[in-house]
């Protein structure tokens, strides 16, 4: 049974190193000096991005600036909960994907994938914290 932030929170202390945009879905991708691990987030639906205060939506413009605003900072916090759906809390600003139903475009949210001992999780609507789409 997957426990609730105990993959993502694994996040925490890493940095976020590259935002590579990928036609219709964007992957975030971190590295840490305390483990050999190479996370990758696959964000199917695209997070909004909080920014000095700011909430971009993807459609906006600002949006890609604020998320490659982002590169360089450690994630220092991580939320996976219904309501907030999945969050990653940077120095200075946030990651955050809750879809509404309109948004939703496939059978996943979002995949994060990339550790040494190879565990992953897929966030699909109905499912975990996404229950309520």
């Amino acid at each position: 049974m997957y426990v609730l932030n105990s993959l993502l929170g694994r996040l925490v202390g890493c940095r976020l190193y590259s935002v590579q945009f990928v036609m219709d879905y964007v992957q975030l991708w971190f590295d840490s000096e305390a483990s050999s691990d190479t996370p990758s987030l696959t964000c199917d639906i695209l997070p909004h991005v909080t920014l000095g205060g700011r909430r971009f939506a993807p459609a906006e413009p600002g949006w890609a600036e604020a998320l490659r605003t982002l590169i360089g900072q450690n994630v220092i916090a991580t939320q996976e909960r219904a309501g907030i759906g999945l969050k990653l809390d940077f120095s200075r600003g946030a990651v955050q994907l809750h879809p509404t139903e309109a948004e939703l475009d496939g059978p996943e949210i979002a995949m994060l994938s990339g550790f040494d001992d190879r565990s992953l999780m897929v966030w699909r609507p109905g499912e975990e914290v996404f229950e309520d789409l």
